[in-house]
């Protein structure tokens, strides 16, 4: 089975818009001052510039669970089990070492943070244990996970020191501290986006008959977003933020569409899953140009998120050092990532210009990867990246 384009699109249009947030976090001004979803004290540009990048974890775990459908039809390996795990326990050691250290370049590891590559690691993890399943059952799964998780934000978190460690890991985030000068921070619980990764490995089933692929695709987008809306008109269940009226319509609307990521909410998963069933239906109807270079990103989506993280890092230092800032200003630790304290970082149009910049650059380099890949099949190192 040929890699179908319309997933590596979606993924690599994605992954471009998730280059603009990680833009922002390291270099615009007020990156460690203020929450730009913060409807008290965001503007609208602001919000949005966040706002929109939330599309790009729920899309990349569900097409992550497709595509693993995909792998398994393709290959009709009774191992295939064994790949889903032990490609799972890799991506649970890039996030712990290589990606970790992207974020913070403290070479002492004090803090270490579970999020998206990892979450993703742990779903292929339980992944593994269900390959003899039907997609359908392993869909189901998955919806009732998406549906019924957010009960579990009414239980307490367990005193017990490992039991409390546990709850975070599995479904609300936290902070544990665990030993002198070392802390763990779970910001993606498991449960919840383990829902959105099996629900794509039952929609993978969608990408074998192309028509019948493109008309569902579009319903079960459009059920999801009509969901989303009559739910959080409800203000009743599905999200712990309700939305309210605000200073004026549009900020109501901006409130309205403020909904949970950590944890992810069912309002949350039902918006963004709702917007990614739409994208994938979209580009399986229309191939262009520009499906073709963002198609370039998709098929190397681990080599890009490691390499766009280093380069964004290593260039806030440089634009630091532009703005007169010396070594000793940076600061490095738990929720430090070098960044000097004061007025240190760029408005939001440098942001744009800078995050339009880097994705031209990267796009050639990616070409690269993606036909290196291509033309060396055999190369068992090169299915994990």
């Amino acid at each position: 089975m040929k890699r179908i384009q319309s997933i590596d699109t979606v993924r690599g249009g994605v992954m471009v818009i998730m280059a603009l947030d990680h833009v922002r976090e390291f270099i615009h001004v007020s990156a460690m001052a203020q929450s730009p979803t913060d409807l008290g004290t965001t503007t609208f540009l602001l919000f949005m510039t966040r706002w929109v990048t939330h599309l790009c974890a729920p899309a990349f775990v569900f097409i992550s669970g497709i595509s693993a459908f995909l792998y398994l039809q393709r290959n009709r390996d009774p191992k295939a089990g064994r790949f889903f795990l032990t490609r799972g326990i890799w991506l649970v050691i890039l996030e712990f070492t290589l990606i970790n250290f992207s974020l913070w370049f403290d070479i002492r590891f004090r803090l270490v943070i579970l999020e998206v590559i990892g979450t993703i690691g742990f779903g292929f993890i339980v992944l593994s244990f269900l390959t003899r399943l039907s997609s359908r059952a392993i869909g189901i799964a998955g919806i009732v996970l998406i549906f019924t998780h957010d009960l579990l934000q009414f239980v307490s978190t367990p005193s017990n020191p490992v039991l409390s460690f546990l709850a975070q890991v599995l479904y609300r985030p936290g902070i544990t501290p665990m030993g002198e000068g070392f802390t763990f921070l779970s910001s993606y619980p498991v449960l919840s986006w383990l829902g959105i990764l099996l629900a794509g490995f039952g929609a993978g089933e969608l990408f074998r008959q192309k028509e019948a692929k493109q008309k569902r695709l579009l319903l079960m987008g459009l059920l999801s977003l009509m969901l989303f809306l009559i739910l959080r008109m409800a203000n009743f269940y599905g999200d712990p933020s309700a939305w309210s009226v605000q200073k004026n319509s549009l900020f109501t609307v901006l409130s309205f569409v403020n909904v949970t990521k950590y944890p992810v909410s069912l309002h949350f998963s039902l918006l963004f899953v709702g917007f990614t069933l739409l994208l994938l239906w979209q580009a399986g109807r229309i191939e262009g140009r520009i499906s073709r270079v963002l198609a370039v990103f998709g098929r190397v989506p681990l080599f890009y998120f490691i390499i766009h993280l280093y380069i964004i890092h290593i260039l806030m230092f440089g634009i630091f050092f532009i703005q007169g800032f010396g070594w000793k200003d940076f600061a490095f630790g738990p929720f430090l990532n070098g960044r000097p304290a004061g007025e240190a970082g760029l408005g939001l149009v440098w942001i744009y210009a800078i995050w339009a910049a880097l994705v031209i650059s990267l796009w050639p380099v990616c070409k690269w990867f993606g036909n290196y890949k291509s033309s060396h099949p055999g190369n068992r190192f090169l299915k994990y990246l």
